[in-house]
């Protein structure tokens, strides 16, 4: 498959298909006289399991730990990804928490903020 029919059968952009690879998440061979990049069948399915992830608020370094883990379309996870995503949503709750934390403080530092005459908060 062509990088421009890898890119119409995804919606993802030729630029970011070559960042893909340049990240070691998408394998494409180069072939004929041109070198043009190949990319093998499951291509698609394997950019729709790098946007999923993406989407999960993934780094690249950590999909490409996770992609050899990956089973089927869904994606779903063989279990050599459970410390990952466990890892992973650890951190995430954290960062809520961190978020919902400061978003107390600034709520608190609002609520004592003395309006100036003539002007509505």
């Amino acid at each position: 498959m062509k990088i421009g029919d890898l890119a119409r059968a995804t919606g993802v952009s030729p630029r970011l298909l070559r960042y893909y690879e340049e990240q070691g998440l998408l394998t494409a061979h180069r072939a004929g006289s041109g070198g043009h990049r190949r990319y093998a069948e499951d291509a698609p399915a394997v950019v729709g399991h790098i946007r999923a992830l993406l989407a999960a608020g993934l780094t690249t370094r950590v999909i490409r730990e996770l992609l050899p883990c990956v089973v089927g379309p869904g994606p779903e996870f063989e279990h050599c990804a459970a410390g990952t995503l466990r890892e992973q949503l650890r951190g995430l709750e954290d960062k809520i928490t961190t978020l919902q934390d400061a978003r107390s403080a600034l709520s608190g530092i609002l609520a004592t903020t003395v309006p100036s005459e003539g002007h509505e908060g």
